[in-house]
């Protein structure tokens, strides 16, 4: 069965679409450039390849509007996430280290090593597989699994960890950021950490995206970790993005997102995030009950602390495609899918310090040029030197200006005002 009815501004029930996006999480815009990149790229699964399901015919409003209605609020199960985005290791390495040393605040290592904002930034590189489950809005966990070692991130009511069995290292927030409460708690999500963990997640970024740069039809069904699925196709109307579409899979019985794809204007898919495996039966209450393991390094914070370093790490800021200066110099040019993030990027910045040198104990930073390091995995074209991924592209201006987005070389110019 396939509907290409589209919906730009409006959904099935009449509310303004623009409204109605704001009854799911807000997406951020980041300053790291793998946060970017989550931030602005969708995702794209391979489904199942039995027979697509026989269901009612569905507008792409009714479908939409299934989505924001949705009540669900108990789920676990596995998700898979394959990315493919091109990216330079050395790039994301140093985002990673960044985010956790602004995670770190001037060397803790312990701690940098079990926050979220750089550990699972490792998502946007290779394939990963997590265990989440949800319990409404204060009751969330998911667990990463990599060649025998683990990460685990839970939040239970004013309680929070995050452990990294490699180091055995756990960040402990206890509290409530002052703005809790304030979001919509309809959708089941997993603890916040800049990089989508779950299909909901994923979905949300693009459906509380832009209506008036968006159009969405219904492109057909599809059987969806044994779950039956509508299919929404999201594409820009803009010229100038480098995403081509993003294929959502909206669980037919209760309106919650299964799978997100993503496929670059090249052909090619850039981000897979979908459950392989999914229950909508609420979790046991022991599901999010955690000790730290004997021996761990455990570092003590308050939530609002917490919040505030999340935010500085990422530089986050308001809704995506809002135009002007935000956090610390971070700017948004544009709107929708041909938005721009632009900041000046230091010449020098001090690197985490290191480990032990031998020399009577003592530990040392380094300095790291981030200009150099864009310069020497670009190339030189006009106005400065280009970082070129499948999706992200990255321009860093003669004059220290970084400018990044899911858009071509062109937009980065125009936007940074030397084309």
């Amino acid at each position: 069965m396939t509907n290409e009815t589209a919906v730009d501004d409006q959904v099935g029930d009449g509310v303004p679409y623009h409204s109605r996006r704001r009854t799911l999480v807000r997406a951020g815009v980041p300053l790291a450039v793998g946060a970017v990149i989550a931030a602005g790229v969708g995702l794209v699964p391979a489904l199942a390849a039995d027979s697509p399901p026989s269901l009612p015919q569905l507008s792409a409003e009714q479908v939409v509007a299934k989505v924001l209605g949705s009540d669900t609020q108990a789920l676990s199960g596995t998700v898979s996430v394959s990315t493919d985005l091109g990216l330079p290791s050395q790039l994301l390495g140093a985002a990673a280290g960044g985010l956790g040393a602004a995670a770190g605040h001037g060397g803790d290592q312990g701690q940098a090593s079990a926050d979220p904002q750089s550990k699972l930034l490792g998502l946007l590189g290779g394939d990963q597989t997590l265990r989440v489950a949800v319990d409404g809005p204060d009751r969330q966990r998911v667990d990463l699994m990599e060649n025998m070692a683990g990460y685990t991130l839970v939040r239970n009511g004013d309680q929070s960890w995050a452990w990294d069995s490699t180091t055995n290292t756990a960040l402990h927030t206890t509290g409530r950021p002052a703005e809790h409460g304030k979001a919509d708690a309809k959708a089941p999500k997993a603890p916040p950490a800049g990089v989508p963990t779950t299909p909901q997640e994923a979905a949300e970024k693009f459906l509380t995206g832009s209506a008036g740069t968006t159009s969405v039809t219904v492109a057909g069904t599809a059987n969806v970790a044994g779950q039956k699925a509508y299919q929404l196709s999201v594409r820009p109307t803009q010229s100038g993005s480098t995403i081509s579409e993003v294929r959502i899979s909206v669980a037919a019985d209760n309106g919650v997102p299964l799978a997100v794809v993503v496929k670059s204007t090249d052909g090619s898919t850039v981000l897979d995030v979908h459950f392989t495996d999914v229950s909508f039966t609420a979790p046991a209450a022991k599901t999010f009950d955690f000790t730290a393991p004997k021996g761990a390094k455990v570092t003590e914070k308050k939530a609002d602390e917490a919040a505030k370093d999340a935010k500085d790490a990422r530089g986050e800021q308001g809704d995506r495609g809002t135009q002007g200066k935000g956090h610390d110099g971070v700017n948004v040019i544009g709107e929708g899918w041909t938005a721009v993030v632009s900041t000046q990027l230091p010449a020098a910045v001090e690197a985490p310090k290191g480990e032990d040198t031998g020399k009577k104990g003592k530990q040392h930073g380094r300095s790291m040029n981030p200009q150099a390091l864009v310069k020497s995995l670009g190339k030189p074209v006009g106005g400065g030197t280009l970082i070129s991924t499948k999706v992200v592209n990255v321009l860093l201006t003669d004059d220290g200006r970084v400018f990044a987005g899911a858009v071509t070389l062109p937009v980065l110019q125009h936007a940074a005002g030397v084309n």
